[in-house]
């Protein structure tokens, strides 16, 4: 069974367009590193100044499975280019950088 992760950032204003425009197309390695790591179902909604991002994870390890993200290259570069775009909303409690949300409520299918 899947688990979901919800996640909130602040998008600087002066960078919506360039994170708009890197999403408009993700480097195919980000996302088969993403896959390789049992997420799932990722998806970030923009509204105003926030994004919130919510994915499914299917894997067994889910703090490995982000040190394997953490650690590759082409991730990193791809971070390189999409942080100066946010803000964290909170301090990074254990190297977070998007804020972590509690799921209440859920509608299985």
């Amino acid at each position: 069974m899947a688990q979901r992760y919800g996640m909130l950032i602040r998008l600087r204003p002066e960078r919506r367009e360039e994170y708009l425009r890197l999403h408009a197309a993700v480097w195919p390695g980000v996302e088969a590193k993403l896959r390789e790591a049992n997420i799932r179902n990722f998806t970030i909604f923009l509204h105003d100044d926030l994004l919130f991002g919510f994915y499914e994870y299917v894997g067994e390890d889910h703090d490995a499975d982000q040190a394997r993200i953490a650690a590759d290259p082409e991730t990193q570069r791809w971070w390189a280019l999409t942080d100066p775009c946010q803000e964290s909303l909170s301090p990074r409690e254990g190297g977070a950088w998007w804020t972590p949300m509690q799921e209440v409520w859920h509608l299985s299918p």
